[in-house]
């Protein structure tokens, strides 16, 4: 094979790999908020609700709640990074001071998405904009 078609199918095959991967993140941000937080149940139930509990409620001084949480409405961006890289140090939340680790849990950004679509919709919180996956990737750890 010429090395003038070797260079053609390259071009091609690196084209069509960037129209997928772009194809791919439409994709992901066509989901609907109530698919996003259908979804983000299912993540939140397998890796929040040990220490959140299912009904959001926390551990008392162990755990802060996400039900009606003032830090989770008034902090969405370092929500986001706790999801995404764990949590050290003093928190307060409704009141009430934390000084808890969380971990990361391991997340791709658009499980993170998810799930804050579906605590940020239950147990009486409300939030007036979705969490889109884009959202996610640009909020990073300084």
């Amino acid at each position: 094979m010429s090395t003038l078609i070797k260079i053609l199918i390259g071009i091609v095959l690196s084209s069509a790999s960037e129209k997928f991967e772009a194809g791919y993140q439409i994709i992901q941000q066509e989901k609907t908020l109530e698919q996003s937080i259908e979804d983000g149940q299912w993540i939140y139930e397998d890796f929040c609700s040990r220490c959140h509990l299912p009904s959001g409620k926390g551990v008392s001084g162990v755990y802060p709640p996400l039900a009606k949480s003032d830090w989770l409405d008034d902090k969405v961006d370092e929500s986001i990074l706790a999801i995404k890289y764990g949590l050290k140090g003093e928190i307060e939340v409704n009141g009430n001071v934390y000084n808890n680790a969380m971990t990361a849990q391991g997340l791709s950004d658009e499980e993170v998405a998810d799930v804050m679509n579906y605590i940020m919709n239950s147990w009486g919180n409300t939030q007036d904009e979705m969490i889109t996956v884009k959202k996610v990737k640009s909020i990073e750890k300084d």
